[in-house]
């Protein structure tokens, strides 16, 4: 049977309040969230899968069933975006991740509206990302549903993700309704960047 399951949060569902109300907190990490990973080993029980890694798995997702694909995206997607978010968030990126945002989007500001961009632009669910790709550079993407660049469908999207806000409406609406903007700008008070750049560097050590 695969062993994936729900990651403990650093933090209380009140912490990240007023930017994320406790509610939405509660109900994102322990019902839906939770479903993404009970559905996950359910698809994978009994197959030659599963003990595979989420990466290993997302990296051939196109030979895996879309339940596979779906439930196991949104655990990966889940799992990354809470391990980002603190209530004591360092608000500013530095050293190599700052050198590098700097480098290919110019300033932190304009990498804030790419993905502001990118999140309003998504039509539907579906996540905005800022990733490593195969070079080493930054990118900024966006994917639908439970989607993100570490699967094999994206083509030259494809790198190892930094950074994601998910814009399903489960992740804001009752806080914000269809204000997916304000949540958008929310997002950046309780975004910890010391704990992005720990994921930058974990896939600049992998490439």
């Amino acid at each position: 049977m695969s062993n994936f399951n729900l990651p403990a949060l650093a933090y209380a569902y009140d912490a990240l309040e007023p930017h994320f109300d406790q509610e939405t907190m509660t109900i994102h990490h322990s019902k839906h969230h939770q479903a993404y990973v009970d559905n996950l080993n359910n698809a994978l029980a009994g197959t030659p899968n599963e003990n595979k890694s989420i990466e290993e798995i997302l990296g051939n997702i196109s030979t895996y069933a879309p339940a596979v694909r779906n439930n196991g995206g949104g655990h990966f997607n889940h799992t990354l975006f809470w391990s980002i978010l603190s209530p004591t968030a360092q608000l500013a990126p530095k050293g190599k991740l700052a050198e590098a945002i700097g480098q290919t989007f110019g300033s932190l500001e304009n990498l804030k509206e790419e993905i502001k961009k990118v999140g309003l632009g998504q039509f539907g669910s579906g996540w905005a990302w800022l990733f490593v790709k195969a070079d080493g550079t930054l990118a900024v993407t966006g994917t639908p549903n439970q989607d993100n660049p570490l699967m094999d469908t994206n083509g030259v999207n494809q790198g190892y993700p930094i950074l994601g806000v998910d814009v399903w409406e489960h992740a804001y609406y009752l806080k914000y309704q269809n204000k997916r903007a304000d949540y958008l700008d929310a997002f950046w008070s309780v975004l910890d960047w010391s704990l992005v750049e720990q994921h930058y560097l974990t896939a600049l050590a992998n490439l």
